[in-house]
């Protein structure tokens, strides 16, 4: 059932998020473009239930009045914008190609350092809470336990964590221009119009929350981070050029898994927020939008190919200490005993996280793996 509450209002979202924040800075209002795109994309094509509408609202609010938190903790300690952020990687690939695997490993080194689950859902200090951050990490830890009720699914096809590793793209949704958003929601409008948006706003605003975490704790002082998500494959060019000393690291996979694995994702997160979901058009959406990333990818490379490290799916699988200290020494570090030690410590921690097995099909989202196949030869038979 769709629900019967009004629409969502871009201008009402900002209102209620400046009573909150108790202050308008917003700064360049760029940001307004995307917002506007999505919320009519998500009152024109979502068909939110209820539930979801109140949901939706909720993210959207708080996400605003964190740009806003954002001015007043740079203007309480404008030193944040001088530290220095250096980021080694950006780890890419489509999902369900062993990224997030990756990802966890290197940033259990100790010359590497990645956002935390908790800081990916609250980046700025509470009022009056300790250098521990307690209060963000038990509120981080209910929000989790929250949404794997809602979707107890989930956890099969994706480990989520409040207190290890995760995807900065979930910071970078406070710039309204992710794919968070229409892997959560049914908005491909929104989603085709990111396709041509230049996104170097977004970017430079996530230095800035780089800035503010690293600021935050001391003991990163040193490292430099390892980032991750699908997402950069959409602003390649951009991601290169915002951290000029940072390599792409791409992984592969068959695209027959990687695509109707992922529209299995899409549909259980969008089952919490609406009632009428269409796997087939949920399916064919993510094949074409990943054709497209894949194909930014083969056009950049070969103008930048000192940018960018390589890693097989099977290889992160079959041997991810290996690998992982493969990657570290192909982006310049040294590997020594620490590193491998932290390496077999997350790996042996991963195997014992890992829950049910994901059960999919392709034809169930509309696919078929000989369309695949041929829609991805291009991607494939150069890098598979």
């Amino acid at each position: 059932m769709t629900s019967a509450v009004g629409p969502l209002s871009v201008d009402a979202l900002i209102e209620g998020a400046v009573a909150k924040a108790g202050h308008d800075r917003f700064g360049d209002p760029w940001f307004r473009e995307p917002l506007e795109v999505l919320v009519g994309s998500l009152n024109g094509e979502a068909r939110l239930s209820e539930t979801g509408r109140v949901i939706a609202e909720h993210r959207l609010g708080a996400l605003l009045v964190d740009r806003l938190r954002l001015r007043s903790f740079q203007e309480e300690h404008p030193e944040v914008l001088d530290v220095d952020v250096r980021v080694a990687a950006v780890i890419c690939g489509l999902p369900r190609t062993g990224s997030t695997l990756l990802h966890r490993m290197l940033a259990a080194s100790p010359q590497l350092t990645a956002t935390m689950g908790w800081e990916c859902s609250f980046p700025l200090p509470f009022p009056g809470e300790g250098p521990e951050a307690e209060i963000r990490k038990a509120r981080a830890k209910e929000m989790m336990e929250a949404f794997l009720a809602m979707s107890p699914d989930f956890g099969d096809i994706h480990t989520v964590v409040w207190d290890g590793a995760e995807e900065e793209v979930l910071i970078l949704d406070r710039a309204f221009t992710t794919m968070g958003f229409d892997s959560f929601y049914w908005a491909p409008t929104y989603g085709r119009w990111l396709r041509s948006f230049d996104q170097a706003p977004s970017y430079a605003e996530l230095r800035q929350w780089l800035q503010v975490l690293q600021w935050q704790d001391p003991s990163r002082e040193g490292r430099r981070w390892v980032l991750k998500s699908p997402h950069h494959l959409t602003a390649l060019d951009t991601v290169l050029d915002e951290f000029p000393d940072a390599r792409i690291v791409m992984t592969h996979r068959s695209t027959t898994q990687a695509v109707p694995s992922y529209a299995s994702m899409c549909r259980a997160m969008m089952a919490m927020g609406s009632d009428e979901i269409d796997p087939v058009a949920v399916g064919r959406y993510w094949s074409d939008r990943f054709r497209e990333s894949l194909g930014a990818f083969v056009e950049i490379r070969p103008r930048r190919p000192d940018r960018f490290v390589d890693v097989p799916f099977l290889a992160t699988v079959e041997d991810p200490v290996g690998t992982a200290a493969r990657v570290m020494t192909d982006l310049g570090f040294t590997v020594g005993d620490a590193d491998r030690a932290a390496f077999e410590g997350y790996r042996d921690e991963n195997e014992q996280e890992r829950r049910g097995a994901h059960s999919y099909t392709a034809e169930e989202f509309g696919l078929s793996e000989a369309q695949l196949e041929r829609d991805f030869a291009f991607y494939t038979e150069a890098y598979l």
